[in-house]
């Protein structure tokens, strides 16, 4: 498949809720990059942060990360093969990490190769980093150097793994980070319902965990993540009674997934002794919050935060959804496939609960 010399995409320039449409230049492709045919992307809701100016992105930009492409062109210095080794062909359908990293930085020698001081990240890059082609929004994207990917396999439908490069895998990263195991009554609460809640109410679920509660204000959520694999649904404030009415905390495990600061308390009070909190929702500016050292000290918590994922992360997402993604309703979280042209307009539109990503296909 030979590319044509301009990609449209839609690019944000710094006004709120507007994108524009415009034709870039597919750059030569250099020795260390590929070249792929973005098949689809889902919005994440740090994209919409972003657009509406809640969360700083560098402009002009193309947003969306969540993205599954079509393997077009390979420098002869892009790997051959993929995260596991197997072999990549024009034509393989492909995702990837969504930072595409050195190896060899400080960050990277540290198992941090989200943060590698010279990353390329999807979906973030401004136009002066010369990374242009570099989000979901556009019908051609470039892959850098560092580029970790991974040939997808056949038969799953895109509307679950299209979302495996933010979602599950930032997802597997915070289980992953979990050090109290699911035995015998082993209780994790999951605070927020959208698509990483239901992600992980269903990771929960398969890895054994014996209660799962997932807490979100919205009822249908909450309905949701039943079917998710969740134990019991709760609002916040039936969360925060049913912990102070309890002899004893009663969380092994909290993942925090909403970016809610006001759920950061009651996640800590329902903690029990040596009980974990995984922060993962906070992507963007919030107020601080008030945590006391003597109880952390003496309740012995671990407080953990994880932003993003390492590569093995998405392997194991897309693992996870090879696996189990159509015993769970992935697939109705994500919309129906829309155009870039219908994009800007949908998301002016009130969105609907039941729905955890907008879908494109450029």
């Amino acid at each position: 498949m030979t590319p044509p010399s301009f990609s449209k995409a839609l690019v944000y320039s710094g006004q709120h809720g507007k994108l524009e449409m415009r034709e870039l230049p597919i750059p030569p492709i250099a020795d260390d990059q590929a070249l792929v045919r973005v098949t689809a992307c889902t919005l994440c809701g740090s994209d919409i942060h972003s657009l509406h100016g809640r969360r700083e992105v560098p402009i002009p930009t193309i947003l969306g990360h969540e993205i599954v492409g079509e393997l077009v062109e390979m420098g002869k210095r892009f790997p051959t093969h993929d995260f596991q080794n197997k072999p990549l062909h024009r034509g393989d359908l492909l995702t990837w990490a969504i930072v595409a990293n050195c190896g060899t930085c400080f960050y990277c020698k540290r198992g941090l190769e989200q943060k590698c001081v010279q990353a390329c990240k999807y979906g973030h890059m401004g136009f002066d980093s010369g990374h242009v082609l570099s989000g979901g929004l556009s019908e051609y994207c470039v892959l850098a150097s560092g580029t970790k990917t991974i040939r997808l396999p056949t038969g799953i439908p895109l509307q679950v793994l299209t979302p495996a490069s933010c979602a599950t895998a930032t997802v597997m990263a915070a289980l992953d980070a979990l050090l109290v195991s699911p035995i015998d009554e082993s209780h994790i609460a999951i605070v927020g319902a959208g698509l990483l809640g239901l992600t992980a109410c269903a990771i929960a679920k398969q890895r054994g965990w014996q209660r799962i509660t997932a807490i979100d204000p919205v009822p249908a959520r909450r309905e949701m993540a039943e079917r998710f694999g969740a134990t019991q649904g709760l609002t916040p404030e039936q969360w925060k009674t049913e912990s102070q009415r309890a002899s004893s905390p009663p969380c092994d495990a909290v993942l925090e997934l909403s970016g809610a600061h006001a759920m950061v308390a009651p996640a800590l009070e329902s903690l029990r002794m040596g009980g974990q909190l995984i922060l993962v929702g906070a992507v963007f500016p919030s107020p601080p919050v008030s945590i006391s050292p003597e109880q952390i000290v003496r309740r012995q918590w671990n407080l953990q935060g994880i932003h993003n994922y390492r590569p093995a992360h998405l392997q194991m997402a897309i693992d996870f959804l090879s696996e189990f993604g159509e015993r769970f309703p992935f697939a109705e979280l994500v919309s129906t496939w829309h155009a870039l042209s219908e994009v800007e307009a949908l998301l002016g539109m009130h969105p609907n609960p039941n729905i955890a990503r907008l879908a494109v296909k450029p």
